[in-house]
């Protein structure tokens, strides 16, 4: 019989059979040295390890033996973000963890079917912490093993919460699973890549709401970041395993939404990375063992013996137009995706629209930029959006001819020395009006979750940046429909959600419009 993951708001109170076992649990683990692969710090080290920062965080002192460099070898800084990977690694480390916290539950005289809870702070009245994790006492006694200190909520004092207004699921009518790092969709599970512990594309789903989430509970205070804010020390808040519970059910839930959203059935991806010799993915195992995985083991959470309650997404809000509705709407025929195949990303349909002329510095408050557009390439948008059929100038793909375009806005190289300066973006506001009086031409909110790893030369990464991918297609179709994308540049503001200080030096290095002509 599957064990059965549930929402921790429906246990039926704060401290119910399965939310304090999870306590004990997780107190059980954290007496054990960090050395023992079975530790709550080793498991989190897993994830990642920063040591100035667990030291500025209470979590390690400076004269402390580390596990052994053949463990850290193994099994640390492991994580896998901005990657085709992330969700497969993620459902992996988050099954291992479950393991371990059900043989201390066992060995505490709990449950032999506990499994962790998740939280779906897409539900409605469910957006804010789970009580028994903002208590600083438990009924054990003493301090409350799920309570962290460092964990400073949206405004930064400690009240946590996700705003609704700042997190969103259109991830969930992404049409592909993988997507392409040429402008168009980076696809619901990210980009192809190899081993990537800090990679620099993200996939949607992980973008939004993972990012977000990740960022909103953790926070800063002054200029201290919360645990759950920085990949390196997310996974020290036993907060981090519920919300991940929730990201794999999201997946659960895209899977089997529609039949064409399937999971790659490349080897590439079946195999992980250690089949082209990169490090393989690694887990310790409750009894000591050593549990080697790959994707194909765990694209079936029946055969990995769980299930979630319950999977609908609970969606906040009226989705985006899919594609295919857009071709009802034009009156133009769909091709029919075939059951059992998934759609291959083409990186050669994406063309650049436009483009800003110089990087963009986000200080303050309120930023404007504006991406100058190719008129040639502006004309092939709105011609695909009226319906018009493609004239031989336009070269269209072959395998589908005068179907709407997909239009993506393109954050690149964005670097910085804060993962918690997230901000909105929008598109198409003159910069004479408040973007807060134009929800429709809101793009999106960007996290800037793992932006100081990756805007640090060393020996895993170029200091390249991030770059984070926005879907504007309908942004763009009401434009178009308005007559105001006849413009050769398009307004793009930045907002950030708290004032962004100068040293965070938070920077774009270029702002783009892609089409996807599908």
């Amino acid at each position: 019989m599957a064990n059965i993951r549930s929402n921790v708001w429906e246990l039926g109170s704060t401290w119910a059979d399965p939310i304090l076992w999870y306590a004990r649990g997780v107190a059980a683990l954290r007496a054990r040295p960090i050395t023992n692969p079975t530790s709550w710090r080793f498991y989190a080290g897993i994830h990642g390890f920063n040591s100035q920062l667990w030291q500025q965080l209470g979590y390690l002192s400076p004269t402390e033996q580390l596990p052994s460099s053949a463990l850290r070898g193994r099994f640390w800084a492991q994580c896998q973000h901005a990657s085709w990977y992330f969700l497969p690694w993620h459902r992996g480390y988050l099954y291992a963890f479950e393991d371990n916290i059900r043989a201390a539950v066992v060995s505490l005289g709990g449950p032999a079917n506990w499994a962790l809870p998740y939280w779906n702070y897409f539900k409605p009245g469910e957006n804010a912490i789970p009580p028994a994790f903002a208590q600083t006492t438990w009924p054990d006694g003493g301090a409350n093993p799920l309570f962290v200190q460092a964990r400073y909520g949206p405004t930064g004092n400690g009240q946590v919460s996700v705003p609704l207004s700042r997190v969103d699921l259109n991830a969930m009518n992404e049409p592909v699973f993988t997507g392409v790092t040429s402008g168009g969709s980076p696809g619901f599970g990210g980009v192809d890549t190899g081993f990537s512990h800090s990679g620099s594309i993200y996939g949607r789903l992980e973008n939004q709401p993972h990012n977000m989430v990740h960022t909103l509970v953790g926070g800063r205070s002054g200029n201290q970041p919360g645990a759950m804010a920085v990949p390196d020390s997310a996974g020290l808040d036993p907060i981090f395993w519920l919300h991940h519970a929730n990201i794999d059910r999201l997946w659960e839930s895209w899977n089997r939404s529609s039949p064409t959203h399937l999971n790659p059935t490349s080897s590439r991806w079946l195999s992980g990375p250690a089949a082209n010799g990169r490090r393989p993915f690694a887990m310790p195992w409750h009894d000591g063992t050593t549990w080697t995985f790959t994707p194909a083991q765990l694209v079936s959470i029946q055969r990995l013996g769980y299930q979630y309650s319950d999977l609908a997404p609970a969606l906040i809000a009226s989705p985006p137009a899919e594609p295919a509705q857009r071709l009802v709407r034009l009156g133009i025929s769909a091709p029919v995706p075939v059951k059992g195949t998934q759609p291959v990303p083409e990186e050669t349909r994406v063309e650049l629209v436009g483009a800003t002329t110089d990087a963009v510095l986000v200080r303050g408050g309120d930023v404007r930029s504006h991406v100058h557009l190719d008129s040639g390439m502006r004309r092939k948008v709105t011609a695909s959006l009226s319906g018009e059929p493609p004239t031989p100038d336009d070269h269209p793909s072959p395998r589908t001819p005068a179907t709407p375009d997909r239009v993506f806005l393109n954050l690149e190289n964005v670097r910085g020395r804060s993962d918690t300066s997230a901000f909105d973006v929008y598109v198409g506001v003159p910069d004479d009006q408040d973007p807060a009086t134009h929800p429709d031409r809101l793009a999106g909110s960007v996290s800037p979750f793992g932006l100081r790893k990756a805007s640090t030369p060393d020996g895993d990464h170029a200091g390249q940046g991030l770059t984070f991918v926005l879907e504007i297609t309908d942004i763009v179709d009401q434009l178009h429909l308005d007559r105001s994308f006849d413009v050769d540049s398009l307004p793009v503001r930045i907002v950030p959600i708290s004032p962004i200080a100068d040293d965070a030096n938070l920077s774009i290095g270029r702002i783009s419009v892609f089409r996807d002509g599908l």
